[in-house]
């Protein structure tokens, strides 16, 4: 059994206790940290040093992240943690909700209030403090018997509706939320004990081992293949809260490892396309939303939907709709180009893919009517029409996506078209 070398703390015993606090709030923020690398830190900061904060980063960083998208983490945990004398203050600051025109409003960087949430652990805002405290002189009844719990409230409100604290917490509920898919049928065999087929190659084979007597029947069964998942997504001025939170949504999808989709291809459009895959498979959310949106020039401007289509089809279709991909086209369909040329670009954009869904906020109107001329051009091209507005139409949409028979409002939609 090997031996151990002798673990020396540092003196201050208080310097200690701050690296495991430290090292559990990168826990929190994602990072993969074990008590095995919290000893490695404490012995290198014992053989390194404390005198020069550079090298005290450094050190921590090679000891605690071990790849390259934990380190924006690492960083912004870090200044909060060890650097800024007024970390706490800045953090509650940063969890309250942002109110226009009255406070000067900064950028968060990516990762920041991720790594506010760590640090916090837990803790009450001091906003939520202070509505908590009734006043003295007022007595408040609740009916209990009649409300919801919030989180089931925030599941159906719509995100037009949703204060900066309800998006927070709307995200990360997303980012719990699969889009599980069901296997294509492959003409490809795998092996299999119980399969129906026989596999006659593997069957000779075997016998040639045992002088030509077949002992037993080798099968097969058909091999799973998983679709690939194509989103295509509005940016234009009216689409930009619901594109926000639907990315968020998309980033999920993404990084779920065991989803069932063989790749998950990214495209926002607006005025022009652009390719967000690779953003998108950044592990941290701040960041890859923050790349994407640096990638997209055209974050709410206008719309221009045939274009967009027509340039997809043209430079991608052919690269990521090979394996009988599953398209979500995400837009309000309020297109003020050609209409015969969008629709010319919808009906070869459903030809391509295995399934072609379009969610559409603007279903969350009861008296939604099928009236602007690019709801009309598109709509006959879809298979699937559904909305998009709320955290339970999302919910429907993963219980769905995989029924080949689920038309979504297409149907009632498509008779008030043609009455």
């Amino acid at each position: 059994m090997p031996e151990h070398a002798p673990l020396d703390l540092p003196d201050d015993p208080q310097l200690v206790a701050n690296l495991v606090h430290f090292a559990r709030a990168l826990r929190r923020a994602g990072l993969r940290v074990g008590t095995g690398r919290v000893a490695d830190a404490i012995r290198a900061v014992e053989a390194a040093g404390f005198t020069d904060k550079r090298d005290f980063y450094h050190v921590l960083e090679a000891c605690f992240v071990s790849r390259a998208e934990e380190r924006r983490a690492f960083a912004q945990v870090f200044r909060l943690f060890w650097r800024d004398p007024r970390f706490m203050e800045h953090m509650m600051a940063m969890m309250l909700p942002a109110v226009r025109g009255v406070a000067e409003e900064r950028a968060a960087q990516a990762a920041e209030k991720r790594a506010a949430e760590a640090l916090l652990a837990g803790a009450e805002s001091p906003l939520r403090e202070a509505e908590a405290e009734p006043p003295e002189e007022t007595e408040i009844e609740v009916d209990a018997a009649r409300t919801t719990s919030a989180e089931e409230r925030l599941r159906t409100l719509d995100f037009e509706q949703m204060s900066t604290e309800e998006i927070a917490q709307a995200k990360r509920m997303l980012a719990r939320l699969s889009l599980p898919v069901r296997p294509v049928p492959s003409r490809r065999a795998a092996a299999a004990a119980a399969g129906r087929a026989i596999d006659r190659r593997r069957t000779l084979r075997a016998a040639m081992r045992t002088g030509g007597e077949v002992s037993r029947l080798a099968r097969t069964r058909p091999r799973p293949r998983w679709p690939n998942l194509v989103a295509l997504c509005d940016i234009s001025g009216s689409m930009s809260r619901y594109s926000r939170v639907l990315l968020h949504f998309l980033h999920a999808v993404s990084n779920r490892q065991g989803a069932g989709w063989a790749e998950v291809h990214a495209f926002t459009f607006g005025t022009r396309l652009t390719n967000v895959t690779r953003h998108l498979r950044t592990r941290d959310v701040d960041a890859a939303l923050a790349a994407a949106g640096a990638e997209a020039q055209d974050w709410e401007g206008g719309t221009r939907i045939g274009d967009c289509l027509h340039a997809f089809n043209r430079d991608w279709s052919r690269r990521v709709m090979g394996q009988g991909a599953v398209v979500l086209l995400i837009t309000d369909g309020l297109d003020r180009g050609d209409p015969e040329r969008l629709a010319r670009q919808m009906e070869r954009l459903q030809l391509t893919a295995r399934r072609l869904v379009w969610i559409n906020p603007l279903l969350r109107y009861d008296d939604f009517a099928p009236r602007a001329t690019g709801i009309r051009a598109m709509l006959p091209h879809v298979d699937s029409f559904r909305a998009g507005h709320s955290i339970a139409t999302l919910e429907d949409l993963a219980a769905t996506i995989s029924r080949p028979d689920d038309a979504g409002e297409k149907a009632r939609l498509m008779a008030a078209l043609s009455g």
